[in-house]
């Protein structure tokens, strides 16, 4: 633990866990926040929008997958991410409805007058929440959620034509809305072995722009891979398992499927 005591305001020395409240979850959500793992709102109640989010952060981080926040996951979250005490309870104590994302200035992350979010915890697990926002961003999708699905496509898809860099999204999309798949934007992509450019580190390759707007088309509805929601390369498939499925199309090198 010394490299929280290193940390002013870091965390307290007990573990963190679903159902807990108070200013060790506060701090929890506003560090994942930070880091892009959370898009629900900031109210030191331990739900499951903040377990699946404090999840993902271990499988990316290598620590054991345990949605429990003890000293290991803690001392990882307060050596990779910031956190703003003041500015986050200040908040808070307004009433206001604000993110807390790394790379972005506080005074555009919780604008004059904005209060009353309508997130919370349970809403955070739909893929489709409030958070920092951009004239470019389809309504009901947070700035992080575009960002990291642009990620996706570029770590997928770079060299794919357009159309099949949008199906690539399109099939993020389509888990989204599945039952058989995590309901958020981030529990999709980083569900363990889903997409070999989280598996590979390609997923924090800087997207270019055609990688957003292939996303964008895909948020306003253009579904090229026909409502698919695997796909894989048939010369590095390595899976027998995806020969499986139900073939749906090809496009470019990518076999969409059911």
């Amino acid at each position: 633990m010394a490299e929280l005591d290193k940390s002013a305001n870091a965390f307290s020395n007990q573990v963190i866990r679903q159902g807990a409240i108070g200013d060790d979850v506060i701090e929890l959500q506003a560090r994942l926040q930070y880091l892009g793992f959370y898009n629900g709102k900031i109210d030191g109640v331990f739900g499951w929008g903040t377990y699946w989010a404090l999840r993902n952060f271990q499988y990316e981080f290598g620590l054991d997958i345990d949605g429990l926040a003890g000293s290991g996951t803690k001392e990882k979250l307060v050596s990779a991410s910031n956190y703003d005490e003041q500015y986050v309870k200040n908040q808070i104590n307004q009433g206001n409805s604000f993110t807390h994302y790394g790379g972005t200035d506080l005074s555009q992350q919780a604008p004059a007058n904005n209060s009353g979010s309508n997130q919370n915890d349970g809403n955070a697990s739909s893929g489709k929440s409030g958070g920092t926002t951009s004239a470019n961003v389809p309504s009901g999708f947070s700035e992080n959620d575009i960002q990291m699905m642009a990620n996706a496509v570029y770590g997928e898809a770079r060299g794919e034509p357009y159309i099949g860099q949008v199906a690539v999204a399109a099939v993020i999309l389509n888990r989204v809305e599945s039952a058989s798949f995590p309901d958020t934007v981030y529990g999709v992509i980083f569900e363990p072995r889903a997409f070999t450019a989280v598996a590979d580190g390609q997923i924090w390759l800087t997207p270019n722009e055609t990688a957003r707007e292939a996303v964008i088309d895909a948020i306003n509805g253009w579904d090229p891979s026909g409502d698919a929601l695997y796909y894989f390369n048939p010369d590095t498939a390595t899976s027998p398992w995806i020969w499986t499925r139900p073939q749906i199309k090809k496009i470019g090198q990518h076999i969409f499927c059911k």
